[in-house]
């Protein structure tokens, strides 16, 4: 194994642990055991004893747009480089591109773009790390920064390498694949540690409102009366962008 996959590996599984580290806010496994099923119908039911049951629903994806939306300029980078990577791979054909041209300006759009992906990544973190509604995890958060930053020069370094033809594609897509590897875990910590503002910002709202039970929006259901079900998603990003 090399210098660089050594390094690679290990700094992944520091980020696992930072991830463990968070899950002190996070709710384990993907659903509940029939004893706990059991016991929310019974809750319910005692709710409806007495008195009507107030259920809101919640768009947890539109409330997660709160984040997306405040790194929006960054994502948009990223985005168009994606876009730069697809037409470059449908137009090969078109292309006045030798096959040795073509690889080369593909590893730099590619470089680019994982590139810009960190960048998002990097800029979120900061804004988490600098607002008041994140100082619950901020150790965390900083140490997650550290973690990565190494990685994050590592995806700017590919770019430069990438540019000067200094690498043959299998050097790249191997160097590449390990940094993607790691942007993907980081990724997820921080789409987790967003989830559980979204969750508190639900409950904070739900506890104001006077809500019994709030309800995802993406859960099979077929109809709700918007009369008796009231939509919270509103209400819940504006209260979670008050925590940036």
């Amino acid at each position: 194994m090399s210098r660089n996959t050594l390094f690679i590996a290990g700094l992944a599984l520091l980020l696992a642990v930072g991830a463990l580290i968070l899950q002190f806010a996070l709710p384990t496994g993907g659903g509940v055991s029939g004893s706990e099923f059991r016991a929310l119908e019974d809750e319910v039911a005692n709710l409806r004893q007495g008195g009507a049951l107030r259920i809101a629903l919640l768009d947890a994806e539109e409330a997660f747009t709160v984040f997306t939306d405040a790194v929006g300029d960054l994502r948009r980078r990223a985005t168009e480089k994606l876009a730069e990577v697809t037409e470059l791979q449908r137009g090969q054909g078109e292309a006045a591109l030798s096959d040795r041209e073509y690889q080369q300006r593909l590893m730099e759009i590619k470089a680019e773009f994982l590139d810009a992906q960190f960048a998002v990544q990097v800029a979120l973190i900061d804004m988490m790390i600098a607002a008041d509604g994140f100082s619950d995890i901020r150790g965390e958060l900083a140490q997650l920064k550290e973690q990565i930053q190494p990685v994050v020069d590592a995806a700017g370094e590919l770019v430069t390498t990438a540019q000067v033809g200094a690498l043959s594609a299998a050097d790249f897509d191997s160097r590449y694949s390990q940094l993607e590897t790691v942007y993907q875990q980081s990724d997820q910590l921080l789409v987790n540690i967003a989830a559980v503002k979204v969750v508190a910002a639900a409950k904070e709202i739900a506890i104001e409102r006077g809500f019994d039970l709030v309800l995802g929006r993406k859960n099979v259901h077929v109809y709700s009366n918007p009369a008796v079900i009231v939509d919270i998603t509103d209400l819940v990003k504006a209260r979670v962008s008050t925590y940036l």
